[in-house]
């Protein structure tokens, strides 16, 4: 089996204090430093709405540093995928930041993240091959959300470009596309966003935008998911599994339950998460920082 890398999506994340990190934070605590102890990836977020800061990225790359195995991935700024009209001068701005992390060996991937809206026909397929030139240099994967994506076709273009197929989990409304554990290049790449139907395709101003990812998993819906990560990492030379169900620390919770399952081993999990989420125990590798007042289970 290839090497298998899981994590969550982003780190910055205010509602993650007291969850996922300690309050108050000691000093000199970073996330993703912190995260790195647990995790041997974690997907850049910021990049989609942004390009990523080159100096950030130089910093990141010293933040993780102690853990060797970790590498980043990065999604690509929306601009080339939700609105495509970018320049010339936006694809510098993008490249500044990723080749910092490529040249220091810590990109595994550069996600292309389209929209729900972004349906296959002859337009859209050459736009898409169009940017698997544009950014040949870089490892690419590929998330599409429409089901008129999944055709042997364009599992074909992206084979050509050796660019990964993404496997996605996310609610099955109408032409959603569907689980899978397609395999087209060397590398992997699944998400999961979680399976909130009500919410997924919300316009109402009232719903936090959270709530979209507001979901966790139970151990029975990743188990299937389990099996189709050990099916591409079978296949591939290294795979990268993504949670982005991420309010409340969902998407770390789910990341180490998978990291136990594919592992058939108990993880380190973070103390404040553990008093959160107590199905964790059953999973933890390392004993409880301090003593709970009151057994786990009972805190209500």
């Amino acid at each position: 089996m290839g090497d298998i890398k899981v994590g969550p999506a982003g780190w910055s994340y205010s509602d993650w204090a007291g969850y996922v990190y300690p309050t108050p934070r000691p000093k000199g605590f970073h996330e993703a430093t912190y995260l790195a102890q647990f995790f041997d990836t974690i997907e850049i977020n910021t990049s989609f709405y942004q390009p990523l800061n080159p100096e950030h990225a130089r910093q990141w790359v010293e933040r993780v540093s102690a853990n060797p195995r970790f590498v980043f991935t990065a999604k690509l700024w929306q601009k080339f995928t939700h609105d495509p009209s970018a320049t010339s001068e936006d694809e510098r701005a993008v490249r500044a930041g990723f080749d910092v992390l490529q040249k220091a060996g810590k990109l595994g991937a550069v996600l292309l993240q389209f929209p729900f809206a972004f349906h296959r026909d002859a337009e859209t397929t050459a736009y898409l091959g169009s940017l698997l030139k544009r950014f040949s240099d870089y490892p690419l994967a590929v998330e599409v959300r429409h089901a008129t994506w999944n055709d042997p076709e364009i599992f074909a273009i992206l084979h050509e470009h050796k660019a990964a197929f993404c496997n996605i989990d996310q609610p099955l409304i109408g032409r959603s596309l569907e689980p899978s554990e397609e395999i087209t290049s060397p590398t992997g790449y699944v998400r999961m966003h979680g399976r909130r139907y009500d919410t997924w395709f919300s316009d109402d101003p009232e719903v936090p935008q959270h709530e979209r990812y507001n979901y966790l998993y139970s151990a029975e819906e990743l188990t299937p998911w389990a099996e189709r990560i050990r099916a591409v990492g079978e296949q591939t030379r290294q795979t990268f599994v993504i949670t982005n169900n991420h309010y409340l620390g969902k998407a770390v919770v789910n990341a180490l339950e998978l990291i136990s399952m594919l592992k058939a081993t108990k993880v380190r999990v973070p103390d404040p998460l553990r008093l959160r989420y107590p199905e964790l125990e059953a999973i933890a590798a390392n004993p409880p920082e301090s003593p709970t007042l009151f057994p786990l289970g009972n805190r209500e």
